[in-house]
């Protein structure tokens, strides 16, 4: 992925060290094949970013596997044959920062991105070792392509939904690009006489660039840091059956 020369400027310039970060790429695109995805070519160029950073990044197509709806860890327990949920979800486990893709439809982000955080929201039962969610200390943002409005809309329900889990989600957090209102070319497209549809879009460059950098400067800081602090947010402090909201006072973590 060739990157905008302010991008690779930046990346040229850079001082920290974004070695020890991982980050995984989510597409939710409708497109069975991930090199059919106008998406993934917008999150080719975060990723390519993070790469420059030294951060170490992956790809994962969601179609390209069997996911079922669902918001248990393996829907083979109810009643699906199969599941490669659990596979994904190691290397999205393991990532400092997760980054969404998703195409717009009729406004909405796409039904399999739908998917993606039901599975996301199975997992939300698992704890870390200081008992908090297993998703804290890791940040989280997103791209979203079409050529219909909607790119805030998407950004919010889902940055709601990673920040609910336990994502944290730094500022300017999500990216997109939209065409002219109406049916027209996608993200990627080749133009009449050269040149590519939104490649060089300065606003959906910078906001793809700002949301990049910031994901990494976030991560650096948690990780650094250990996460958070467990004081007030462990959960194992909160005895199963506790009645009317209030700590068991004769419970102790």
């Amino acid at each position: 992925m060739q990157l905008h020369p302010e991008q690779e400027r930046l990346c040229d310039e850079n001082k920290d060290d974004f070695s020890a970060l991982s980050a995984v790429f989510v597409n939710t695109s409708l497109k069975p094949k991930a090199e059919d995805s106008h998406t993934r070519l917008l999150l080719e160029v975060s990723s390519a970013i993070m790469q420059k950073a030294g951060a170490k990044t992956e790809h994962l197509h969601l179609l390209e596997h069997h996911v079922p709806p669902g918001i248990y860890p393996d829907m083979r327990e109810h009643g699906f044959d199969r599941d490669d949920w659990p596979k994904l979800w190691e290397k999205i486990e393991a990532a400092d920062i997760l980054v969404v893709g998703t195409p717009l439809w009729l406004g909405e982000e796409s039904s399999v991105c739908r998917v993606l955080i039901e599975r996301l929201y199975g997992m939300s039962g698992e704890l870390n070792e200081k008992g908090q969610s297993i998703f804290y200390g890791k940040v989280g943002g997103c791209v979203i392509t079409g050529n219909e409005d909607g790119i805030k809309h998407a950004a919010m329900t889902i940055g709601y939904a990673l920040s609910h889990l336990g994502y944290t989600i730094p500022p300017q957090a999500d990216c997109g690009w939209i065409g002219e209102a109406g049916p027209g070319p996608s993200y990627g497209d080749e133009e009449e006489g050269g040149g590519r549809v939104g490649f060089e879009n300065d606003f959906t460059q910078r906001n793809t660039t700002i949301m990049s950098w910031n994901l990494l400067h976030l991560a650096k800081m948690l990780k650094e840091a250990g996460g958070y602090s467990s004081h007030g947010n462990d959960r194992r402090a909160w005895k199963a059956g506790c009645r009317f909201g209030y700590a068991n006072p004769d419970y102790r973590a």
